[in-house]
């Protein structure tokens, strides 16, 4: 089992922090794990992208061109990306931000509204749980616990009283796919 994630959107998005709970619960879990973000420009208001591999075998490089997946959090990343994805991989798309499909048959598209979900949980800061969520039902390479007990791990001190919004904006997210 090898995953080759793209992972894009607007710097403030959390494209970057969802691959980094990937590449993170990956390892508690015993997987072989690379994250690579983009630092340029991008974070100034451009789109901001990472990459991660979670694979059971050792990873040879970090840089893929043709990801298994891709998380679209905004309309240029869904336009940037999808060409590349390998046929028969999945789009998870942000439906709150994105109103274009995906256009290719040979994949496997998901419309997640991260940021309706977000409203309605009370923060609009956890639509990438949301979309976390509906990964790791869509795929099920990681398992709940996982990212639950990291969740937990994340958010301590006075953070802690975010641990349960983040939890259920996760949890919601798991439910589109469901």
């Amino acid at each position: 089992m090898k995953k080759e994630i793209i992972i894009s959107g607007f710097g403030g998005q959390g494209g970057l922090a969802i691959g980094k709970n990937l590449a993170e619960a990956g390892m508690a879990e015993g997987l072989n794990v690379t994250w690579a973000p983009s630092y340029g420009p991008e974070m100034r208001g451009g789109t901001a992208n990472c990459s991660v591999v979670l694979s059971d075998r050792p990873v040879g490089s970090p840089v893929f061109t043709h990801p298994t997946e891709l998380i679209a959090m905004n309309e240029p990343s869904l336009e940037k990306f999808e060409a590349n994805v390998q046929s028969g991989g999945m789009v998870l798309v942000n439906s709150s931000v994105v109103t274009d499909k995906v256009q290719r048959s040979d994949l496997k598209a998901y419309y997640i509204p991260c940021g309706k979900i977000a409203d309605e949980v009370g923060n609009p800061k956890v639509g990438n749980m949301v979309m976390l969520g509906a990964y790791v039902a869509a795929t099920k390479i990681l398992k709940t616990e996982t990212i639950e007990t990291m969740i937990q791990e994340m958010f301590t001190g006075a953070k802690a009283k975010l641990v349960p919004l983040n939890i259920e904006a996760f949890h919601r997210g798991m439910a589109c796919i469901e």
